[in-house]
Parts: C-alpha cells; structure tokens; sequence
C-alpha cells in the first residue's frame, strides 16, 4: 500500500510529526498479484490559533462619527473566536452600530482562541476628529489701555493637530507667532479695537471663535478734561481778577462832596455797601 498527495510522490508507511503542510487530499492504492485498489482521502490538521498582521494590524486609525467597528482576523483550525478588549476598561470593544468618538482612542488586546490553545495581539486606535473646544484668551485682559502691549491666544483640540488663521482689525503693530497660535500687538492703538477671530482647521473640519478687544482712551479723555478744566479756571481766574480789579478801582480815588452823590464812583460804593454789607469812607479833598 503506497499514499500521495495529489500530484506528489508516494510516500512509504511509518510515523512522524504532523505539519500543517500535511493536510490535503490523498490517493491510497493497494495492489498484490491480482489487481489493486484505490481510495482518496481527506487529510484535515488542527492547530492552535496564532494572530499576524496582516489580518490584525497592530496600528488602526479611526474617524470620528464613522461606524466603530474593531475586526481581527485569526488563523487556526478549528477557526478561532476572536474578541478585543480595551485595557484598563474591562469591555468589549462597541460594536458596529455606534459611530466612533474621542473615547475610543487607546490600545486594546484581541484574543484568538479554538480547542487547541489562544494567541493575543494588542492594536492601538488612534482616532482623528475636527477641531472642537477653539478659546481665545487675551493677555493681560481684552480692556486694554492706550499704549499698552497685549496678546491674544488661540487654542483648539483637533486630530490631526489643526492649522490656524486669523480674521482681526488691520494694523501696523501687529505679530504673529511662528505657528500662528497667537498675536502680539506693541502700543496699542484705536486701529487695534475691534474683533478678534480666530479659525481652526484639519482635514476634517474647521471652526472658529472669537473675542472683542476695547482700547481704553480714557487717559486721554482725562487730560483733555483737564485742559478744558485749566482753561475755564484760566476764564474764571481772568473774570475774578477783572471784578478785583474793578472793584478796587470803586474804593480808591478823590471824590467831591458836591459831585460824589451823583457820580458813578458814588454808585459804586453805594452798591458795594448794599451788597456786600461793607463802609467804604471817602476821602474828600478841596476843590
């Protein structure tokens, strides 16, 4: 009795270790002086599971809002069960139907197991996602004074990690940081009021926030009223002398007694007097 594989030399009797090259079809033929027979038989083998990369890759990229699904493929005979967990979570991974979020980001371990024995084969996911959370944070406060230097900050979470631009009021004094995270502006000035946005975008999304800046004059406000304060003191100060002045004239001179009843001088005085509550004498002089 010789057996061969399908195409394959035959092959004398005896044992040996059994391969997983061994399985397939083989022809038996039995033969002695009168005749022979022939019988096909199937070879089956089994084996332990074992995970490769190819149905498992060890690094998995996933999107987010897109169906979450974690598959890994096995090899064994009998075909093995194949379940995943996340570390650290104790769970199964979700399945299919749920779409992917952030939390679903972090290394999982997948295990193959048959009636022969189990392999394990750990997979990170990564997961990408728009950019969400963009804040905007001004340096040292959004009430800035005239003259003052302030920043403006942006952030915003986003994989892959987002690229940054910029919509503000146009000036001079403006700079922006090499990733173009932040401006920076030195003395400011009326031109720099206004809105501050700031947009976020990877290729997955964009999106944007915003912040108002208010430039202070106040300090200019204040010297001016200043001013206008020194010259109306200037005004009243000029008037006050000019009633000191006239009113000085009133009491000094040389009055005639005939004359003074009907003078303006005498008028002066008179008023002074009533008003005022004050004696003024008069100095009378010869004629």
């Amino acid at each position: 009795t010789r057996c061969a594989r399908d195409g394959s030399a035959a092959r004398a009797r005896g044992s040996r270790a059994v391969s997983r090259a061994d399985a397939g079809r083989y022809v038996c033929r039995a033969t002695n002086k009168h005749g022979s027979a022939v019988r096909s038989v199937v070879v089956t083998v089994e084996y332990e599971p074992s995970i490769g990369e190819t149905g498992c890759p060890a690094q998995r990229l996933w999107v987010e809002g897109m169906p979450a699904e974690l598959a890994c493929a096995a090899s064994g005979n009998p075909p093995p069960r194949v379940a995943c967990a996340k570390l650290g979570d104790g769970q199964d991974p979700p399945p299919a139907s749920p779409n992917v979020t952030r939390a679903h980001a972090g290394t999982y371990q997948c295990r193959a197991t048959n009636a022969h024995g189990s392999a394990l084969r750990n997979v990170t996911v990564a997961v990408e996602y728009s950019p969400v959370a963009v804040s905007l944070r001004v340096v040292p406060s959004a009430n800035v004074s005239r003259g003052a230097s302030f920043s403006v900050e942006c952030r915003a979470e986003g994989l892959p990690t987002p690229t940054y631009g910029w919509a503000l009021p146009p000036a001079n004094n403006l700079r922006f940081a090499a990733d173009n995270r932040s401006v920076a502006v030195a003395g400011a000035a009326a031109a720099n009021r206004g809105l501050y946005t700031c947009t976020a975008t990877n290729r997955h999304g964009r999106r944007a926030g915003s912040v108002m800046v208010r430039v202070d004059e106040s300090r200019l406000a204040l010297a001016a009223s200043l001013g206008s304060l020194g010259a109306v003191t200037a005004v009243g100060l000029a008037a006050a002398g000019g009633y000191y002045l006239k009113s000085t004239a009133c009491k000094k001179g040389e009055y005639n007694v005939r004359d003074a009843e009907g003078s303006s001088e005498a008028a002066c005085l008179h008023r002074q007097r009533h008003d005022r509550g004050e004696i003024y004498g008069i100095q009378l002089t010869q004629p």
